[in-house]
């Protein structure tokens, strides 16, 4: 089943439903410098796993859409790439992906990372966010990760907030604290509006691309520093039984080296990744899933727009 095909077999099976009058929903920009835990909060707040996490900075790299459906209100959280300064052409891609979201969304939830003070990172993202008349909201992550004197960092970002009156929540995507009142204020920005979804769906991506994303997530939780962002992650095919479902994967890299460690001593690395991705996707899908991977080298890949594009990193509209 193709992508398109599944999004259509999807709006078959699941209704949009007509809102009710004081109905709120939107689309919502969650951005951000790289590891603040943009994809960890909208894991949370859709209540389900649909944006992969490492400690390793820019593991996102689609705007990956994630959808929650109150009784009050639809929210569609867009996930960006951190904003950084590109070393290469797919870095070159993601930031623009990330800018242009500032400009196409609702409402901007601007993250960051309330363990440390402002930096100059997060103030370059506050000159962007200085050029938009898309309305912004502080979001103050990472409280449980505080030092006992947190005063002075908080103070540093609600200076920033004062500046442009902006509205802030200090809260913990990791313990959740704070959240409630932080998906309150969301919602209290958002104009009435209709179902942009069914309300059963949490994301708009297919399932070929979070299973690719759940595989990479391995890659960069086990390899850590070692391969990470020299990485993509083609689905090449998919079969579905009533019982199980199969899943052949290739996992693309620019050097042969990266294939060795990839790949292990006796294919031991390889086989962990696969198991432990195999895990994540049972969650996913119902039945059985059979996961086999391969390695290949795609010389310089980041740099190609030809590979880029055929691992799906494209500017977004």
């Amino acid at each position: 089943m193709s992508d398109q095909e599944e999004i259509f077999h999807q709006s078959e099976i699941f209704a949009i439903p007509t809102a009710p009058p004081e109905f709120k929903s939107g689309f919502i920009g969650i951005i951000g410098r790289p590891n603040v835990g943009k994809s960890t909060l909208m894991n949370l707040l859709v209540g389900q796993k649909i944006a992969i996490t490492s400690p390793v900075a820019q593991t996102t790299r689609n705007r990956l859409r994630g959808i929650l459906t109150t009784e009050k209100a639809q929210i569609i959280f867009v996930d960006t790439p951190g904003i950084h300064k590109p070393h290469h052409r797919l870095g070159e891609v993601l930031v623009k992906n990330a800018q242009s979201a500032i400009q196409s969304v609702d409402l901007l939830l601007f993250l960051v990372d309330a363990s440390q003070a402002a930096g100059g990172g997060d103030r370059f993202i506050v000159e962007l966010l200085e050029k938009t008349k898309t309305p912004v909201i502080l979001g103050l992550n990472k409280s449980d990760q505080q030092p006992a004197n947190f005063q002075p960092i908080d103070d540093s970002y609600i200076q920033i907030a004062t500046n442009y009156n902006w509205p802030f929540v200090k809260f913990s995507a990791l313990t959740s604290e704070g959240t409630e009142a932080l998906q309150n204020l969301l919602i209290s920005n958002l104009e009435p509006g209709p179902y942009y979804y069914p309300p059963d769906l949490v994301t708009d991506q297919p399932e070929r691309f979070i299973m690719g994303e759940l595989i990479r997530e391995q890659i960069l939780l086990l390899t850590r520093e070692e391969v990470p962002h020299s990485v993509a992650v083609t689905i090449e095919q998919v079969e579905e039984t009533p019982t199980i479902t199969r899943v052949w994967a290739t996992i693309h890299v620019e050097r042969d080296s990266q294939k060795g460690i990839l790949i292990g001593k006796g294919g031991g690395m390889l086989k962990a990744i696969g198991s432990a991705a195999r895990e994540q996707m049972q969650k996913l899908i119902a039945g059985k899933i059979y996961l086999e991977l391969f390695v290949k080298v795609q010389p310089k890949w980041r740099q190609s727009r030809l590979h880029l594009a055929e691992f799906g990193y494209k500017i977004e509209d």
